[in-house]
Formats: C-alpha cells, sequence, structure tokens
C-alpha cells in the first residue's frame, strides 16, 4: 500500500468514448457538433463503460514534459487572464494546471452550459507562462490537462481566492474562508487494504457548469474508471465561512473483473506526524499534522472520538455503524501555539466532515494509519465501506456532504475531548514500569459540562480490551480551562497485541460526553 505523497497521486488519461448507438444519441443533440450532457446520460455512459474491459492509458507525453524537474514544473503558471469565466465577469472563475513530473496522465474538460450543450476546454500553450523554459508548445497539440481550480471571492470581494482543486486519481480539496489546505478527499478507494494492492480510481472527465452572474454555488460533473469500477460524479460546491461539497455519487463495478475486497465511500486523506499524544523528539515544533482525530456519529447518536497516531506498521481500525449520521478527519486544535510553523500554518488547515445524505444501510468506517518519514506524506485514510456491494453493473447510489470547517466546526451536543497527552509528571515508576503501564491525561470540555453545578459528581467510565487490565481511573474539574480532566494507567499484558481503550464521563446516569476510543499500539 503506497504512501500518498503531495502533491496528489498522478492519473490515468481516459481512452475515446466506446458507447452504444442508443447513449450516444442521449449524449448529442440535434448537431453532430453540439454534444450534450446531464446528470442521467452521464450515468448511463458509466453504466455502459462498466460493460468493457478496462483499457490502461497508453499515451507519453512529450519529452521535455517527461523529464521535467521539480524547478522547472513550478516555473509553469496559468496566465491569470486566460481564467475561464473571467471575461464575463461571473462570480467563479476557472484555471488549469499543467502536465508534469507527478503529473503525467491528461483529463479532459469541458464547459456544460444551462441548456447542455458541451463545449470543450483544451490544451492551449498560451493559456500559459513558461517562465525559464524554452519549450516549443506548437507541437504538443492538444495534450489535455492535469488537472483544474476553481476560484471565487471567499475572503473579500477584491480577489477571487482558491475555492476548490480537483487534480490526480480522484483527489479533490477545498477551502473555506481563512482556511490553507490541508486534507484531502477522494471519489473513491478500492482495496486500500484486505486486498492484493490499492487500486487508486481516477476521475478522466470533468464537466464544468457555467455559472450564472447572481451564483452562489457551482456545479462540477465527473466521469470515474478504474480497472474493476466505474462512476458518474456530480459535485455542488458552496464557498462561504464553511464550504460546503454535496457529491452525487453512482458507482458500477465492472464485469468480469476480481472482486473488489474494500469499497471505501467518501475517502479521506490527511497527515499526522506528531501530536501531543506522540510528540516527536528533536522537533521545535510541538505538534505536526493535518488531522488530530477521527470523529464519528452512529445512527443511534453515540459520538466517538479516535485520537490519531503515526504507527511503526501498518494499523487498520474498523468501527461497525448501521446508517451513520456523519464521520470526518477533523483539525480540532486551532491555535498557532500548538504547532509554532510559520510557514505550514497547521492552525489554518480544515476539517473534513461527511454528513450522509439518505439512509446509507449497514457498514463499517474504516481508519488506516501508516507509518511516514516525514509531513510530505500522507499517512491517514477513513472511508465508509457499505456491508453490501452492489452486483456488476448495477449502481450503487449514495449521496453526501462534506463540509470542510475551521474554527467553526462539527462537535457533539454534550462535550468532547479538547486533548489527549502520554505520559508521567512526576513519578516513583521506572522507566520500564512506565512503559508496561502508559499514562493517558484526557480534557473534555463542552456546554454539557459547564451546565453542571460546582459540586457535581461526574464519574470516568473507562473499559479497557481483554488486553489491558485498568490500574487507576480519575476524574476532576480542572479550574484552569473549567473543563474536566480524566488520567487512566493502563496494563499492557501482551506488548506485542494492542489495547483498545474507551472512556467518557457521566454524570448520575447521564452521558454527558462523546466516547474516547484509543487503540494503544503495540511495542
Amino acid at each position: 500500500m503506497p504512501l500518498a505523497i503531495h502533491p496528489f497521486f498522478t492519473a490515468r488519461r481516459p481512452r475515446a468514448w466506446a458507447v452504444s448507438g442508443a447513449l450516444l444519441l442521449l449524449l448529442c443533440g440535434a448537431s453532430a457538433h453540439a454534444q450534450r450532457l446531464d446528470w442521467d446520460s452521464l450515468s448511463q455512459l458509466a453504466q455502459a463503460r462498466a460493460q468493457q474491459p478496462f483499457v490502461a492509458n497508453g499515451d507519453k507525453l512529450p519529452a521535455e514534459l517527461a523529464t521535467i524537474t521539480y524547478d522547472q514544473l513550478r516555473d509553469i503558471r496559468f496566465r491569470t487572464d486566460r481564467s475561464v469565466w473571467r471575461s464575463l465577469n461571473l462570480p467563479f472563475e476557472t484555471q488549469f494546471f499543467h502536465l508534469g513530473l507527478y503529473q503525467t496522465e491528461p483529463v479532459r474538460i469541458h464547459e456544460l452550459l444551462a441548456d447542455g450543450t458541451v463545449s470543450h476546454l483544451p490544451y492551449r500553450g498560451t493559456d500559459f507562462d513558461y517562465g525559464k523554459n524554452t519549450f516549443d508548445t506548437s507541437r504538443w497539440g492538444d495534450l489535455g490537462h492535469a488537472g483544474f481550480r476553481l476560484h471565487y471571492p471567499l475572503n473579500g470581494a477584491a480577489y477571487k481566492d482558491e475555492l476548490v482543486v480537483f487534480q490526480g486519481a480522484s483527489y479533490f480539496r477545498a477551502l473555506g474562508a481563512g482556511q490553507g489546505y490541508g486534507l484531502s478527499a477522494r471519489g473513491l478507494a478500492i482495496d486500500t487494504v484486505g486486498g492484493s494492492g490499492e487500486e487508486f480510481p481516477r476521475f478522466t472527465e470533468f464537466w464544468l457548469q457555467r455559472p450564472s452572474a447572481e451564483a452562489t454555488e457551482v456545479t462540477v460533473l465527473a466521469l470515474l474508471e478504474s480497472p474493476r469500477a466505474t462512476g458518474a460524479y456530480r459535485f455542488v460546491i458552496r464557498p462561504g465561512q464553511q464550504t460546503t461539497t454535496t457529491v452525487n455519487a453512482r458507482i458500477y463495478l465492472r464485469a468480469g473483473t476480481s472482486p473488489v475486497n474494500t469499497l471505501g465511500i467518501a475517502p479521506l486523506t490527511s497527515m499526522f506526524l506528531s501530536g501531543e499524544n506522540q510528540p516527536l523528539p528533536g522537533d521545535f515544533r510541538p505538534e505536526v499534522h493535518d488531522s488530530d482525530g477521527l470523529m464519528m456519529v452512529s445512527g443511534e447518536g453515540e459520538w466517538l472520538w479516535r485520537p490519531l497516531q503515526r504507527p511503526k506498521a501498518v494499523t487498520v481500525s474498523s468501527f461497525t455503524l448501521r446508517n451513520p449520521r456523519g464521520f470526518g478527519l477533523m483539525q480540532r486544535d486551532r491555535a498557532f501555539t500548538s504547532y509554532e510553523d510559520v510557514e505550514a500554518r497547521y492552525e489554518r488547515r480544515p476539517s473534513a466532515w461527511v454528513k450522509p445524505l439518505g439512509d446509507w444501510g449497514a457498514g463499517r468506517v474504516e481508519l488506516v494509519q501508516l507509518p511516514a518519514p516525514d509531513e510530505t506524506h500522507d499517512n491517514v485514510v477513513a472511508y465508509w465501506v457499505p456491508a453490501q456491494l452492489p452486483a456488476a453493473g448495477e449502481p450503487l447510489e449514495l449521496s453526501y456532504e462534506i463540509a470542510w470547517q475551521g474554527d467553526e466546526q462539527q462537535r457533539p451536543p454534550s462535550s468532547w475531548v479538547t486533548q489527549t497527552r502520554l505520559g508521567y509528571g512526576f513519578t516513583r515508576l521506572s522507566v520500564a514500569e512506565q512503559a508496561r503501564q502508559p499514562q493517558y491525561v484526557i480534557d473534555f470540555a463542552g456546554p454539557a459540562l459547564e451546565a453542571l453545578p460546582a459540586d457535581a459528581v461526574v464519574k470516568a467510565v473507562v473499559t479497557a480490551n481483554a488486553n489491558g487490565r485498568l490500574l487507576e481511573t480519575l476524574a476532576y474539574p480542572n479550574p484552569a480551562t473549567r473543563s474536566w480532566r480524566v488520567t487512566l494507567r493502563v496494563e499492557r499484558l501482551d506488548a506485542t497485541q494492542p489495547v483498545e481503550l474507551r472512556a467518557f464521563l457521566q454524570h448520575h446516569n447521564d452521558t454527558v460526553s462523546e466516547t474516547w476510543t484509543h487503540l494503544l499500539l503495540p511495542e
């Protein structure tokens, strides 16, 4: 299972459309030169592709781009005056990414008008400033693009900021006001774990719907393809303090291919190098991560928080849920002093909260955490796995909303974990005893705790799996922060196996916090 390296993964170029005559009529208007497309015809195209064998990309980049260096690629910039829709003075604009280095397989991009008419947006060398590069782009023809980004006046009327980027495989990421890029979403994940190797579906073709002059949202349609799946996707992007991306997906498994072991829906990809629960010796920065935890809420309303870690070996956690109300990789810690990184500004990186629209039925949220040598590697993946896969050629249709959140973000209505720390203060335990009996210090805060009287009796309900023996559990108020602190000490019975821990706060018979669920990794 490969690590994701910034920038995004590379992608395959779409082959020529091979569709039935009936479908071709659906995609074309009265004129042979004016193709038309809507959501249903795109879905039929994806379904038709699922009945055909996958054809890998056989195209090659021009020699100059195939050997381009990182600095050369950085010197290529899209000319902002060539932005799509700028001349129309619309609220949204589109700019393209150039092929080269990590991005070697092009995508085709089109404009979609209100009447369904499609107009191809070709690669043109004159759209780019090549800096010190001396390429003869006239020989290249229509290469296609590596991806695109949408711009919108997110932080003020004077400038159109980057709003969302689609680039590499099926990766995309978005921003709300005041945020900086961090974690990414994907259209689909296949066999991230549990198969013969991860398969990266990719968006091979995009249709950008031209917005109106008064538009407050923009719509993107996309065709997804991989050796074992195809899909039709619709993204409705609404910018704001919290930018939201509403996703409609119709996914088809290809006929005649090997079975899919893990079909990951609404995948999120992030990075965790170090945190308060896992400091990095020698690094002046207290924490380095794009996300610090996985948050989930079950159909029954239980809120769960799993702090992220950087393991020494691939670690997979599954949370069986029915009809989940939401899950997301969250960047809860929003203070600059938690990171002290004036360049990366991790405190501005967004959380991504996935809210299912409709009944998703039975399944599980799966969290995959991988080793990583440094912060340039994405090593955290979370997604939903449906319990039942569709038959080949039959649609799996799901809708959901991704909220890209900053300081104001989704939290449980009661109380939540504000930090998880591992270690001891002054103790008479030896270093070996501390290793066998790790101690966690967990802080909870929120309205349910703030509403309690000063003399309230609050109990920590803590459990461990069969590999852990609880030695000490305490719950007490923290007067410095008007929160509650839980201290627990656990003995690991078999050092080669993990310990699963759970803890929440209870007042009388009422649960007054989310559930902290943590995996003590094997030595």
